[in-house]
């Protein structure tokens, strides 16, 4: 550790003294996972020069493409244009289709596995019908079965809002496995990620949600590869895991209890599509491996300390913690700003911000802790923070 100090602002205006760390913490890499399906929700590098709240997505693609390309030298899979890439948060469809294209692309040349996100967000104004929300699905649809990825149907705001009940929810999603070319993974979105999802499968009741929810996949079993959870609840994912037919997976969604729920237990276990996966690529991999080889206890020794700092990057509101995921990007060098779509870079404190550094440096997760250090000298310097 350094005898340097630096002073990072707390929640109630104090100054505490931290010391950062001076050398990184390398994870052995190697090739493709073995005992678990892994994949790391990916969020989008804005262009610093053309990015204003209010406005189209600007992208900078050569460091959005650069850090999946990240994600993959590891061992993960990307799950592109999901909410981590701020869907519905600033990246419309038109910017959400080019990503697919060219994240799928790069996938192809890198040979990463993808998953790509299909929504509804091109309905503006609002649907009216049905119709209209299960026809702006199959257009996202055919963009990703195009592009040669697997797709992930998210939830969708606009279902949401016109669905009277589970039967609504049923026709919409049976009419979209009938017709989808290859298996695709489901995708339940809680309330505290957007809160436009509130009563999602027809009902606020979870016990009578997750019904409907089994009802559609158990209607079309060929055609779910696998569910995506993110209820932040690990008794109702377990609960649901071991209800799913057989060769259907589930991947944890579970940003507050990951650990326990990929380790599993003695009856299964989760894969995982995870946003804290983003800053925690390397660890997180080698955490993976170190399961792969059947030592449980490695695999949390590896993981558990994670997860004070994604509870903290994904504490209320939840839905904001696309900041801190951008925030350490930039701070270990992945991107040479911090500016977020739609000024996200925003949504987020300076003492919140500072606690993700503390935390994420703890970890050793920089890979030139010197580069993060200075930038997050530079922050404070911008707030007011004397030097």
């Amino acid at each position: 550790m350094s005898g340097r100090t630096i002073g990072l602002p707390g929640a109630t205006g104090e100054l505490r003294t931290y010391v950062p760390r001076t050398e990184p913490v390398v994870h052995s890499q190697g090739g493709e996972l073995r005992s678990r399906v892994v994949y790391s929700a990916a969020h989008v590098v804005a262009d610093p020069w053309r990015s204003a709240p209010d406005e189209p997505a600007a992208i900078d693609w050569d460091a959005t493409l650069a850090f999946r390309r990240h994600l993959w030298s590891q061992g993960l899979g990307v799950a592109e244009a999901m909410d981590t890439a701020q869907r519905g948060m600033g990246l419309d469809w038109a910017a959400a289709a080019e990503l697919i294209r060219r994240s799928s692309a790069e996938a192809r040349a890198a040979g990463g596995r993808i998953a790509c996100g299909v929504g509804t967000d091109q309905l503006v104004p609002p649907a009216s019908t049905l119709s209209e929300v299960t026809a702006a699905y199959e257009e996202q649809l055919a963009v990703v079965e195009e592009s040669g990825s697997q797709a992930v149907l998210m939830a969708s705001r606009a279902l949401a809002a016109l669905a009277k009940g589970p039967d609504d929810y049923a026709e919409v999603y049976s009419h979209l496995l009938r017709q989808s070319a290859e298996p695709v993974v489901l995708h339940w979105l809680g309330p505290m990620f957007d809160p436009a999802l509130a009563g999602y499968w027809g009902s606020a009741d979870l016990d009578a949600a997750t019904e409907t929810f089994l009802d559609v996949i158990a209607a079309h079993p060929d055609k779910v590869d696998g569910i995506k959870v993110s209820l932040l609840d690990a008794r109702r994912e377990v609960e649901l895991r071991r209800r799913l037919p057989k060769g259907v997976r589930c991947y944890t969604g579970d940003d507050f209890n990951y650990p326990e729920l990929i380790e599993g237990d003695e009856q299964g276990f989760s894969h995982a599509l995870l946003g804290i996966f983003d800053p925690l690529a390397p660890l997180a991999a080698a955490a993976v491996r170190t399961l792969d080889t059947g030592d449980t206890a490695g695999f949390r020794a590896l993981l558990d300390p994670t997860v004070e700092l994604s509870r903290h990057l994904f504490g209320a509101p939840t839905r904001y913690y696309k900041t801190g995921v951008v925030f350490l990007a930039w701070l270990a060098g992945h991107q040479s700003h911090f500016t977020m779509v739609g000024g996200l870079q925003s949504a987020r404190s300076l003492p919140h911000l500072a606690r993700a550094y503390e935390l994420a440096d703890g970890l050793g997760l920089f890979p030139d802790p010197a580069l993060a250090e200075a930038r997050m000298r530079q922050l404070l310097v911008i707030h007011g923070v004397p030097a």
